[in-house]
């Protein structure tokens, strides 16, 4: 196979999916970067936000593989200070354009309707559990790495888990990412299997994985792996995709009207 231009999402849930890859150089960076950089045709494959194909179905999917969850994902949270209903406004990590579309859609089912604002210090923890995700009033949506610091560091805080309340309304699994293939790509096949074969020997020798990591202890990393994602995409998956698909058109939310899954 030849070097591949890939992008992953660069945080500790897509390890499992891009740990050991030999075809070329990765280009890790924020799910909406690299949703950008897949655009424009600056990488062949990337490892994306779900809502990135729902808005473009133009790519292939790698078949069989995701990150998903089916019920609680710990990872993409509301941090909130009281009640739900309460809250007045809801600071946004742009980084996820899928985690914001599925609050857009959680909201809506609970009828709360919020101010949505970007979060002009989204990289940043420190402070966030004392500051406006403390206040009745407001709150705030962290995602991935930075959603896990906060949990660990503020561990009696209040947080609204999207992966528990999708899996409560929906009975479905959330699909958070996929591999997209761009459509010129000739080699679409060989890529998947290696990311589909990869996917395997990673889940296959997980405390190799796990003990690969620095920034946080193994105990949490096998149950986060083992217990609050999954990284098949089968036939629940896939309709779980689509009911967030069909949710996202009702809610008005900028999708594509149709979504034909082209798997590879």
């Amino acid at each position: 196979m030849k070097p591949v231009r890939i992008g992953c999402v660069k945080y500790l849930n897509a390890r499992p999916l891009i740990h050991g890859w030999r075809g070329g150089a990765v280009d890790l960076d924020h799910p909406a970067a690299l949703c950008r950089k897949l655009d424009r045709g600056d990488l062949d494959v990337a490892l994306v936000s779900s809502f990135e194909f729902l808005r473009r179905p133009i790519y292939r999917i790698v078949d069989g593989v995701s990150i998903s969850s089916r019920g609680e994902v710990y990872s993409v949270i509301v941090a909130h200070g009281g009640e739900l209903a309460r809250i007045e406004q809801i600071e946004l990590d742009p980084a996820s354009e899928t985690s914001v579309a599925l609050l857009r859609c959680l909201l809506a089912q609970r009828g709360l309707s919020p101010r949505l604002v970007p979060s002009i210090d989204f990289h940043s923890v420190q402070g966030v559990g004392l500051q406006s995700a403390a206040q009745p009033q407001n709150a705030r949506l962290l995602i991935g790495d930075q959603a896990i610091r906060f949990r660990r560091q503020y561990r009696r805080h209040p947080v609204w888990d999207l992966g528990e309340e999708w899996g409560d309304v929906a009975h479905l699994p959330f699909v958070f990412a996929l591999w997209l293939i761009r459509p010129e790509v000739s080699d679409a096949k060989e890529i998947a299997d290696a990311l589909r074969q990869l996917r395997d020997r990673n889940l296959h020798h997980l405390d190799d994985l796990v003990s690969s990591q620095t920034q946080i202890s193994a105990e949490f990393c096998r149950k986060y792996y083992r217990e609050h994602l999954f990284f098949d995409f089968g036939e629940r998956e896939k309709a779980g995709l689509r009911e967030f698909h069909r949710r996202c058109l009702v809610n008005k939310i900028d999708v594509a009207s149709e979504m034909p899954l082209t798997l590879v």
